[in-house]
Order: structure tokens, then sequence, then C-alpha cells
């Protein structure tokens, strides 16, 4: 993986994709939480090897990818030819085959250490929208593919401006609030790849973002998170929002009781969010068991109060 400037990257994007098309895209995953927190420190960085964006809302998502990935690869951006499914489509190739947008900038060779490319992702249509679902992008050369998660509406809900660049991302509280929602129990299944040499569980991965994310708030920095929770999960899940709110810590807490499962987290912490920072895992725990009470048991109690 990649020790990625925040910053740089977001001005790179910024500048790549079409201005008409940067209200459309916000930006998730471990380089947004490390722009929030880290952009105006040159000497921090981020490990990490793809840079999320979301397409939004669902309905311009289409046009607002041809867009996009036209002007990329008008611009010399190139394809990430790994994977399942890496060949482009026609009208004939079914939706969940069609190869993903993952595409490098141009000044990166994909085949040296620490490359990182793009990957571009949309919102669910609505709320009853499957866990994961492909929607077709057809370009002159093919047709890819942009995939939604169920979740993905929460983690873009009411983004932040980065200042100055013209783009958007994800508030962290959003994207924990997000993977907490994605994972309300420890599977077994693991990542496709391996983390910093090891095999890590999905969820224990996704797990270990909402605690690092718990770490660069700080322990004292959760008064706001539940109103915004409160307010995303009745906008974007209006008829399950009650459901959703009473199981969200679950699996947060069935990690926090696993020593194993603990310690796979913070491995993904140490090498990824984290990186720049020395957390111990009784640390991640800590943070975990706050947040738990201070915005997790709350949120719950909301919900079995039903207003």
């Amino acid at each position: 993986m990649s020790q990625l400037s925040p910053s740089a990257v977001f001005a790179q994007i910024s500048e790549a994709v079409p201005t008409s098309c940067h209200e459309n895209i916000v930006v998730i995953g471990s380089l947004a939480a490390g722009y929030h927190y880290f952009h105006d420190d040159g000497s921090m960085g981020v490990r990490t090897k793809d840079v999320d964006c979301v397409l939004e809302p669902f309905q311009q998502a289409v046009n607002a990818g041809k867009d996009t990935v036209r002007a990329l690869l008008d611009a010399g951006w190139k394809r990430r030819m790994i994977g399942d499914h890496i060949e482009l489509g026609d009208e004939s190739t079914p939706e969940d085959e069609l190869p993903a947008v993952r595409l490098y900038p141009p000044d990166i060779d994909p085949e040296e250490e620490g490359a990182w490319f793009i990957e571009f992702l949309t919102v669910p249509e609505n709320e009853d929208s499957p866990a994961k679902k492909w929607t077709r992008l057809p370009l002159d050369e093919g047709h890819f593919g942009i995939p939604s998660f169920r979740f993905l509406s929460i983690a873009a809900y009411e983004p932040i401006n980065a200042e100055g660049l013209g783009i958007r991302y994800a508030r962290p509280e959003m994207m924990a609030l997000a993977n907490l929602l994605e994972h309300p129990e420890i599977k077994d299944a693991p990542m496709k790849g391996p983390f910093a040499g090891r095999t890590i569980k999905r969820s224990n991965k996704d797990l270990g973002r909402v605690l690092a994310i718990a770490v660069l708030s700080g322990l004292d920095d959760f008064s706001g998170w539940l109103p915004q929770w409160k307010k995303a999960l009745q906008a974007c899940f209006p008829a399950s929002w009650k459901e959703l709110s009473s199981r969200a810590g679950n699996g947060l807490q069935e990690l926090l009781d696993s020593g194993e499962d603990l310690e796979e987290a913070h491995h993904t912490c140490a090498n990824g969010l984290l990186s720049s920072r020395a957390v111990t895992v009784e640390q991640l725990g800590i943070a975990g068991q706050r947040l738990q009470v201070d915005v997790i048991e709350p949120m719950g109690e909301w919900a079995e109060g039903g207003d």
C-alpha cells in the first residue's frame, strides 16, 4: 500500500474531474478520513491503494460517471487490469459481470509497489435496494459497471466541502455509522487479498476503521455524532431506521469482546489510517467502549423510544 498525502491526492482528483461533475462526487474511505484529520499537516499520510469515489444522487450517477470517466481516460488515466471481469462488456453483458471503474493516474506506473487507483461506486437507488447492485455505465469503448452497497447512502450523507478544491468528502462519523450498519456481526469471510501481509476478516477491517475514526476524533469529541446519526438514518432509511439503530453496535461489541478479532482490527489500523500514530490494542478498545457508551447505546435507547 502507498503512503499517500491526502491533500495531494485530493488536489489531483479535483483537477482531473470535470468541474461540472464535482457536485456529484463524494470521496470516502481512508483517504477521506485522512484528509479530514491530516490535511493541514504535510508530514502525515495514509496507507491505502484505492481511492473510493461515490457518485450521487443515484438519478444523476450514470451521466456524471460517464462524463468523469471519459475525461479521465482522455487525460491518460489507465485501467487497472486485475481481478475478475476485466474485459469491457456490451449490451448483452449482465450488469454483475461488467468490470468496475478502477483507474490509475497517468503519472503512476501500475507495476510499481504502492501504486494507487481511483474507484467509482454509487449510492443505492432507495432503501429497499439489495445489499449490492451493479449499474451499467456505457462508454464508446464498452460498458463498465458501478457497484452500489446498501449503506453508501449513509456514508455520503451531507458530505463536507474540501476547501478550495470543489470536491466533497464523507464525514468521518457517517463513514463510522455506515461500517457499523454493514457489520452487525463478525463474519468469517476474509478480505480478497492480504492486508499488510496477513489474512484479515472483512468485518474486522471495516470495524477497525470505526475504531480508528474514534481515536482520531478524540475521546471527548463524540458530542455531535448522535444527532447526525439520527438525522441520516431517518432520511436514508425512513421505514427501517428503528431496527437499524437498535443493532448498529452489535458487531462492534462482538469485536471488542474478542481478543483475536480486536487484534486483527488493530493490525489494519496500525498499517492503515493510524499508521502515523502509535496506538495500542488496549487504547483501541478503550475508544470503542467510549463510542458504545457515548453514542451507540443512546441511539439504541432513542430507537426504542420511537421519536
